[in-house]
């Protein structure tokens, strides 16, 4: 291993350390919460997404980020109704049940998380491609 990619590879591994860090924080949870949080948020929005923003949105994650987001990735090709319910539903069953998070509030972490390091332009396509009732757990301009 060259002296670079060793050096990618630990930034690459700090900036995911970073946003972990930054939801822990943000919500009060341990690491180990926000990671899983961040993971099942993320598998969400991905299954969530046209497949062409499923890709736009993937090439502005770090490295690290990008794995944990593409992590298990089966395509679905169906499009069904999809309301902000079903995608609160999904986060639940993926994240678990935890009585102490509000999972409306620790969604909204997350993309507030997204919001900070993913460009402005790529953040309000994401928005905007998501039913209106979804939109509202995003951070707003």
């Amino acid at each position: 291993m060259t002296h670079g990619s060793a050096t990618g590879f630990t930034h690459a591994a700090e900036q995911a350390q970073q946003w972990v860090n930054e939801l822990a924080q943000d919500l009060g949870l341990s690491e180990q919460h926000a990671h899983r949080l961040l993971k099942s948020v993320l598998h969400t929005l991905r299954d969530w997404l046209t497949p062409e923003e499923m890709a736009d949105l993937s090439a502005q994650l770090p490295t690290l980020i990008r794995g944990i987001y593409f992590e298990g990735w089966k395509p679905d090709t169906q499009m069904w109704e999809r309301k902000r319910r079903d995608f609160v539903i999904c986060v639940r069953n993926s994240f678990g049940y935890e009585p102490d998070i509000d999972i409306d509030q620790a969604i909204k972490a997350v993309f507030t998380v997204l919001d900070r390091h993913i460009s402005h332009g790529e953040i309000v396509q994401v928005r905007n491609s998501m039913k209106k009732s979804l939109r509202q757990l995003w951070p707003m301009d």
